[in-house]
């Protein structure tokens, strides 16, 4: 059984540094939980991946709120409070980390989407369409 000792939110350089009870530590970068969240908004319902979301470089947690002694909900400042993170989610989150951040920007760049807000690539148009200003 995963056990959490501390957390503590850095919202200056966006992350949160998570204490596991066996002394492990990670920092978890804010756009990395918000993009891996364990929503069913993400995830569906039996997804490999979570949905693809881009534009979130810059977000930021407005609260932490503890659930019980087994999960933090983390209320993002884009709305987005639908997450869970229990202790056992958040020790597969920081254990995967360099996986999951990798593959995330393949799907990024496959998609022609970026971590920036407001930024479109001509690739996620596709053929057939056209930008208009």
């Amino acid at each position: 059984m995963v056990n959490v000792k501390a957390l503590k939110l850095r919202r200056a350089s966006r992350t949160l540094e998570v204490t596991f009870a066996d002394g492990r530590h990670a920092a978890l970068p804010l756009e990395y939980l918000r993009v891996f969240s364990p929503s069913a908004e993400l995830w569906g319902h039996g997804r490999s991946e979570p949905l693809l979301v881009g534009g979130k470089r810059t977000v930021n947690v407005a609260r932490v709120e503890p659930v019980g002694r087994y999960a933090v909900k983390l209320v993002f400042d884009d709305g987005h409070h639908t997450g869970l993170f229990s202790w056992a989610v958040l020790d597969r989150l920081a254990r995967d980390y360099e996986a999951n951040w990798a593959r995330y920007e393949a799907r990024l760049a496959e998609a022609g989407m970026s971590r920036d807000r407001d930024v479109i690539s001509l690739k996620a148009l596709g053929p057939a369409k056209q930008w208009v200003p």
